[in-house]
């Protein structure tokens, strides 16, 4: 390896070399014009020509060696850069989205791809590879592998500057008999896949516990009914009705549930239908007046008088604002209105506002409604009728629809959820 550096900079000096005699020469046969424009009384423009001509020549000769052949010297690499030393290999490794480090058989680091620099920061070569990776885990694998001459695999999580989860490979790399050893490590960024799984799994507990619940109560009924209460008529029309609440409970949530997983296998289908938002909205309004006469609601709409439409689903579409309104009305109720704003401005999409004038949502829990299960209040919402999984299906049926969701909200100052079209 040492040989072939030394070799580089032995091009690189006979290369300068060669660039000098050629500026040497230039300068030379540029005297010499000049000289010779005055002696032999030529005109401007002639010796111009001439000088220009000669001084090109001249260029042309100097470059080319004593063997007749133009040649371009190579750039020598920079001291301790060591990347030509693997041949074509680094050309292919920056290539890889994955961040790859080539070690000696000391820990120092040989190579460092794009993906690495660009995930880790520059690396200087020819450094120790703890100079960079901290974490004792990592570490000791690396240490295995190059005392052992083995694959080692590990998973790293850091938590700084964001939470990002890593799967670890140091493998020894075969070489040339005799050749030294090097040895390859491998980071590939598998943080999406682990918060899908942790999605994933905590979707199945929350659903098997909003389930539960009403379960469990339904159960209780019935032993009771079919015990001690059997003859009871007060009982049975006591228990009746809660039984039927928590069993329409349920049917809510099942509903909620097969709702998410057709809007999931769609998600990629963009809906191609018209659909005018004026209409759509006195419809929901009008759907949902029972619900705010119950609640001592009124539900005003502010509409313009052109009729505004929007590529998307009409029967999903309902259920956007159906949710948003009736969520306005139960829990903004104590602002006795909710208002609801279509605008079509002339530079954006279509936007429609639905505005309440309730208690307000604390900041920390804005970023969160969109969760599924997520409440703010977990017996508001329970009270209230709510299975945790309105926003949620909100949100994956505008995503369909490439619309977006925006919420301000200020404590005692009422909330307002924007869908921007």
């Amino acid at each position: 390896m040492r040989g072939n550096q030394v070799k580089r900079l032995e091009e690189t000096v006979r290369a300068i070399a060669a660039r000098a005699l050629a500026a040497r020469l230039v300068l030379l046969v540029a005297a010499v014009t000049a000289v010779s424009a005055v002696f032999f009384g030529l005109a401007p423009p002639v010796a111009a020509a001439v000088g220009w001509l000669s001084v090109s020549i001249a260029a042309l000769i100097g470059a080319v060696p004593a063997g007749g052949e133009a040649k371009v010297p190579e750039e020598a690499s920079a001291p301790g850069e060591g990347r030509a030393d693997f041949g074509d290999l680094p050309r292919f490794l920056d290539e890889i989205d994955l961040a790859v480090y080539l070690l000696a058989a000391d820990g120092t680091v040989l190579f460092q791809n794009r993906a690495a620099g660009a995930t880790f920061g520059s690396f200087p070569l020819g450094s120790h590879i703890s100079a960079r990776m901290r974490a004792p885990g990592v570490l000791d694998v690396i240490r295995d592998t190059l005392a052992n001459n083995r694959v080692n695999q590990i998973e790293y999580s850091e938590r700084l500057p964001s939470e990002r989860v890593y799967l670890v490979r140091v493998a020894p790399v075969a070489g040339a008999e005799g050749a030294k050893p090097v040895f390859m490590l491998v980071l590939r960024d598998i943080s999406e896949a682990r918060r899908i799984d942790r999605m994933r799994s905590d979707f199945v507990a929350n659903a098997s516990h909003e389930l539960r619940t009403p379960l469990a109560s339904l159960r209780g009924y019935i032993e009771t009914l079919q015990g001690p209460a059997k003859n009871d008529a007060k009982a049975q029309e006591r228990f009746l009705p809660i039984m039927l609440d928590q069993a329409t409970r349920m049917s809510r949530l099942v509903d909620d549930l097969m709702s998410l997983s057709r809007l999931e296998a769609k998600a990629h289908l963009s809906p191609d239908q018209k659909v005018k938002l004026n209409a759509l909205l006195e419809h929901v309004r009008d759907s949902l007046l029972p619900l705010a006469e119950e609640l001592d609601v009124a539900i005003n709409l502010f509409l313009p008088e052109e009729p505004v439409t929007v590529n998307g689903d009409n029967d999903e579409l309902v259920e956007v604002f159906e949710n948003l309104i009736e969520n306005a009305c139960k829990y903004g109720a104590d602002g006795g209105r909710v208002d609801v704003y279509l605008n079509a401005p002339e530079n954006g999409g279509p936007e429609v506002s639905v505005v309440d004038y309730g208690p307000g949502i604390p900041a920390e829990h804005v970023p969160r409604l969109t969760e599924r299960f997520y409440r703010v209040s977990v017996a508001d919402s329970r009270s209230k009728k709510g299975t945790g999984l309105g926003l949620a299906i909100v949100k994956h049926i505008l995503t369909r629809h490439r619309a977006r969701l925006v919420v301000k909200s200020a404590v005692g100052r009422g909330t307002t959820f924007t869908v921007r079209f």
